[in-house]
């Protein structure tokens, strides 16, 4: 099996390297790779690149993920999330491969508090989530053999991450607030990157099609914020805030150019079952990361 792999250096690009070493032959592609083009706002040298390759899977773990920036950059945004998955799928049509990509709860607007299901109306309420959307509908359009994998809250120890920027503040600070009416589940780009390895071995053509992925459980962005400064505390961290001075917020405290959607939660009874797995509660892979980032601290 020969796979071509879209966003190497990505907080999920750089998991799926690991996790898809095994199953054949991986070439991994950057922006800015010379011999082949890795660039999504080069809709000619993708289509090249994989008529060079000749991929039997393309997985596209590359995105225009800056929310607020999207919004006063649709057309790159448009480009990278919408157009380049587009030719990512006719390629891939042409070429008989599997397209394996991912998008993001951002395509609904947040309502409600039940998990959304795949077959749920979207709505998105912003750039990011109207590009994110357009690129699922250029892909079922193409009538490749696909696997879209929606997400939410995506960290990886790899990069900047919220749980970092909590440790960084609450040495720095003597309180902090941080919005509690937003809920989703924080997912790890190694489960990500498992799963998807894992689901490209099992795909077969009537598994084709668009799949809710995130971690088990729910929280908002405070219960997570309070779940990272609690097991830094019990590592003896030196913390400046109090265990009191973490105040939960609406999101209207902080305004933001993008709007976010409130429930982030994801139904993925149709992942599990169709692929035999049992998705991990958040707090699992939020544990390990802390564990490797504070280990390398102390």
């Amino acid at each position: 099996m020969k796979i071509l792999l879209f966003g190497k250096n990505g907080q999920v690009g750089w998991e799926l390297q690991r996790s898809l070493a095994p199953l054949g032959e991986l070439v991994a592609l950057e922006r800015g790779s010379r011999e082949l083009c890795g660039d999504l706002t080069d809709l000619d040298g993708l289509a090249r690149t994989i008529r060079a390759v000749s991929p039997d899977v393309i997985v596209n773990a590359a995105a225009h993920t800056a929310v607020d920036k999207a919004e006063s950059e649709a057309e790159l945004a448009r480009a990278i999330n919408a157009l380049a998955p587009g030719v990512l799928a006719r390629e891939a049509k042409r070429s008989n491969a599997w397209l394996i990509h991912y998008s993001t709860d951002y395509v609904f607007d947040g309502s409600g508090d039940q998990p959304w299901r795949e077959t749920d109306a979207t709505a998105p309420l912003n750039v990011y989530g109207s590009t994110k959307l357009e690129g699922e509908q250029l892909i079922r359009q193409a009538g490749c053999r696909h696997l879209i994998f929606r997400t939410s809250w995506v960290y990886g120890t790899r990069g900047g991450n919220f749980a970092k920027t909590m440790l960084r503040l609450v040495q720095e600070r003597d309180s902090l607030s941080v919005v509690d009416d937003q809920i989703g589940a924080p997912t790890g780009a190694d489960l990500l990157a498992d799963v998807t390895a894992h689901a490209i071995r099992a795909a077969r053509p009537e598994l084709s099609g668009l799949y809710h992925l995130a971690a088990a459980g729910e929280t908002s962005w405070h219960g997570y914020a309070s779940f990272v400064i609690d097991f830094a505390r019990r590592t003896s961290m030196p913390l400046k805030v109090a265990p009191d001075a973490i105040q939960p917020v609406p999101t209207s405290a902080f305004p933001t150019v993008a709007k976010r959607p409130l429930n982030s939660r994801l139904d993925t009874a149709k992942l599990q079952s169709t692929f035999g797995l049992t998705l991990p509660v958040w707090q699992n892979g939020v544990t390990r990361m802390l564990s490797e980032i504070l280990d390398k601290q102390l």
